[in-house]
């Protein structure tokens, strides 16, 4: 990978933490500052504390425990772990957690995911209210004292997210299956592999030594090319790729087939159904959801509730109607019966242990439920105010809707990272879905220029 050309900027929360160039814009002055700034709103004295592999960690992770440390927090270091065993540990203790983390970004980027008492990601009102307090800070030079701390990180904790994981299902659940296991070279290196192999499979693992330049670097859920090929090659009967902090996972089928969250919600969501461990009857999704995935659950009397892109309104949803399933394409699946967050190796063998109940292989257990509409997605660059160029092609998008009726699906929505909006056309007929598609970024533009 080639390190790219960036410029300083204010950072702001998106859908998942703040992100950025580490040494650029991710530095340990603003690291410092937003652990400060945090501490008091995070309804916690103690404070769970993990990283990626990144070369950037070891140092920002001690700048936010020094932020969080002089805002009068415990901090209790987990080192490298992936994110949901840092919330696991936040949720069995009720107390916060943080960790410095840029996901699926490359190795340059860094960046900080902050968890609330209980192991759940803040929701609007709290983000707020941390940009706020942090706004209001100047970057904080120099160290503190830190209670407790230890270069030595805490692996009890971590032993216990593991063991829960590994506990979610029934002993030997996955003798004999093979599976090949992609780390992307991130936090999940020193534990997939071996949480797999306790439940009987027998797994290769690839993409495990990280370098702390090599996370996600052509390999992991962004880059699942690497994981077909080990399949096929080692003629397994699945592969499991996660991301660069293990809170997501795509797999891949024996055929080589590449499953997304959509996929694996469907095969998960259809085996709780048929347990009568769904309540409401109703999956979780975002507006992303693939209209295949829909008529999957509909097929099995599944309902689905929408929430917008991101898995924190995921939870919220969860959360507020006693649901415990949901999900997005991307491989962020939350089980809240199990966890408080997405959690990639959690899925992966949720996933696997639904299709040996189902007596399939998990590719055919897929083909099998979910026939996938075509997506046609467009990032239309715009001048003007996202959401008002969204409003002003609102009869445009009704129209096309309503054109496609029950075979088909639209969604125009403006970015909230970047000055574009967004066209998604779904239909089972790509060439019909293509010219929609067209029509409205063509309408997009010219709301754009008027």
């Amino acid at each position: 990978m080639e390190e790219p050309e960036v410029s300083p900027a204010g950072l702001r929360f998106g859908t998942d933490g703040i992100r950025g160039r580490a040494g650029t814009r991710i530095v340990d002055p603003v690291v410092r500052a937003l652990g400060r700034a945090a501490a008091g709103l995070l309804d916690s004295d103690r404070v769970f504390l993990g990283r990626d592999t990144r070369e950037s960690g070891p140092g920002l992770a001690r700048a936010l425990a020094e932020g969080l440390a002089a805002g009068g927090l415990d901090v209790v270091q987990m080192g490298v772990v992936p994110t949901p065993a840092v919330a696991h540990a936040a949720a069995v203790e009720g107390v916060a957690a943080a960790v410095v983390t840029a996901s699926h970004n490359p190795w340059w980027d860094n960046g900080v995911k902050l968890f609330s008492a209980g192991g759940l990601k803040l929701d609007d009102a709290h983000q707020a209210a941390v940009q706020e307090a942090w706004d209001a800070l100047p970057e904080l030079e120099g160290s503190s004292e830190l209670d407790g701390w230890s270069d030595d990180p805490a692996t009890g904790a971590a032993r216990r997210w593991l063991d829960a994981v590994v506990g979610s299902v029934r002993p030997s659940a996955l003798a004999g299956l093979a599976v090949v296991v992609d780390c992307a070279n991130g936090a999940a290196s020193a534990v997939a592999g071996s949480a797999l192999e306790r439940l009987g499979a027998d797994v290769t693992v690839i993409h495990s030594d990280p370098d702390g330049r090599n996370i996600n670097d052509g390999c992991g859920s962004t880059h699942p090319a690497a994981l077909q090929a080990a399949v096929a090659a080692a003629g397994a009967d699945a592969g499991l790729a996660f991301d660069g902090d293990g809170d997501r996972v795509l797999a891949v089928g024996h055929d080589g087939s590449l499953i997304d969250g959509d996929d694996l919600l469907a095969v998960i969501g259809v085996d709780r159904h048929q347990r009568g461990l769904l309540p409401g009857s109703t999956v979780v999704v975002t507006v992303m959801a693939n209209l295949g995935l829909r008529r999957a659950l509909s097929d099995h009397g599944i309902a689905v509730r929408e929430t917008a892109v991101g898995d924190r309104y995921i939870l919220e949803a969860l959360e507020a109607d006693g649901l415990t399933l949901g999900g997005e394409q991307s491989g962020h699946v939350i089980f809240r019966d199990l966890a408080t967050t997405g959690d990639g190796l959690l899925t992966g063998i949720q996933a696997l242990d639904a299709a040996r109940r189902a007596g399939r292989s998990l590719g055919d257990r897929v083909a099998e439920l979910v026939v996938r509409a075509p997506q046609v997605l467009h990032s239309v660059p715009v001048v003007r105010d996202g959401e008002a160029l969204v409003e002003l092609v609102a009869v445009e998008v009704a129209t096309a809707a309503a054109g496609l009726g029950d075979l088909g699906r639209v969604l125009v929505r403006a970015s909230g990272t970047e000055p574009v909006v967004r066209v998604m056309v779904e239909a089972f007929d790509m060439e019909r879905a293509s010219g929609v598609a067209d029509r409205l970024v063509e309408a997009v533009e010219r709301a754009d220029r008027t």
